[in-house]
């Protein structure tokens, strides 16, 4: 990582601030250990986390989204990252259109865009899907099964 240059974007989604490199244009090696270095406020550019986003593995998408939490941990889905996923890959030409598939760890999430007269993204809604509430589906680490 010492010497190495990457373009990165900064977005916050409703104070969730995560820094953003376009995986379509640069490959990271290490993307936890990245999310870490990144993400320190007193020493990194400070955020929540790493969020790459990725070419698509398949035709079921427009592009993925990788997500690192601040501690390098890797996160399934963030609502407020995944939007500004969608506006980043609209606003630079990526994906054309008022609608974008983004695969996640979450599966595949579909994204719907609100333009304003500049023909930016002025707003996004997700379909996050049903909540998992069940033990099993809510990752926690307490010692308990």
């Amino acid at each position: 990582m010492p010497g190495m240059t990457v373009k990165f974007t900064k977005m916050h989604g409703i104070g969730n601030d995560y820094v953003y490199i376009n995986g379509f244009e640069a490959s990271i090696e290490d993307p936890a250990g990245l999310a870490r270095k990144v993400s320190d406020r007193n020493f990194g550019i400070g955020s929540d986390g790493l969020i790459l986003i990725q070419p698509p593995a398949d035709d079921s998408s427009h592009c993925r989204m990788e997500m690192y939490n601040a501690d390098g941990s890797r996160g399934q889905m963030c609502g407020n990252g995944i939007r500004c996923v969608a506006k980043y890959v609209h606003d630079n030409g990526i994906v054309k259109g008022s609608k974008v598939l983004v695969d996640t760890d979450a599966g595949v999430k579909t994204l719907l865009l609100e333009t304003g007269p500049d023909g930016k993204v002025s707003e996004v809604a997700v379909d996050m899907g049903a909540p998992g509430l069940k033990r099993a589906e809510v990752p926690l680490d307490d010692g308990e099964e």
